[in-house]
Order: structure tokens, then sequence, then C-alpha cells
């Protein structure tokens, strides 16, 4: 896929994610680490996103997974920031640092 494909994808996945999201009358939230804000770029580019895109963090270190979202360094020590475990931390650590009631997170290496 050519890089114009590639942005028009996802142009096309934020904006079909806007519309599920309106629909279903919820706010969502991004935590991100690799991707540095990027999801969170895409879906602000949609016109309308404030009204049901609450907030994203970019927490690219341990450190600022477990200040900012709430992560257990214990969980981080025994799994690794690239785990699911700490994924699923990081989602919900961005649940109850916001108003949403969906998020997403993302870690891995870059």
């Amino acid at each position: 896929m050519t890089e114009a494909g590639m942005q028009k994808r996802i142009s096309d996945l934020a904006d079909e994610l806007g519309r599920k999201a309106l629909g279903a009358q919820v706010k969502i939230a991004t935590t991100e680490s690799c991707t540095a804000g990027g999801i969170s770029w895409a879906i602000t580019q949609v016109p309308g996103s404030s009204s049901w895109f609450d907030r994203g963090f970019v927490v690219y270190t341990a450190r600022a997974k477990c200040e900012m979202l709430g992560v257990d360094p214990a969980l981080i020590e025994k799994h690794g920031v690239v785990s699911e475990q700490t994924a699923r931390a990081m989602a919900i650590g961005a649940l109850e640092h916001s108003e949403a009631a969906l998020s997403v997170s993302v870690t891995g290496i870059a």
C-alpha cells in the first residue's frame, strides 16, 4: 500500500470510529507509547471529533505510564512495558483518568 493509500485508510478508520462512538453516545480516550500520539492525531483530524474524543495520553516511558495512568510498577517489572498486561493496564488507566467509556492503548517497540 502506498503512503497516500495508508493515510486514506487511517482517515477512513478514524471517521468510522467517530460515527460509531457518536451512535453509541460514548467518548473515547487513547494511550500511546510507540505511536507517540499518532492515533490521537488521526482522530482529531475528523471534523467534530471533540464531541466523541475526550483525550489522549502519550506515555513513552515506564515512569510516565505509572504516573499518568496508574500502571503498577511491579506489573511492568514482571511483564515488561511491551506486554498485553501493560497494554491492558494502560487502557484501564485511561478510563480512570478521563471521561471516556472506551479506550485504546498501544505499546511496543518502534
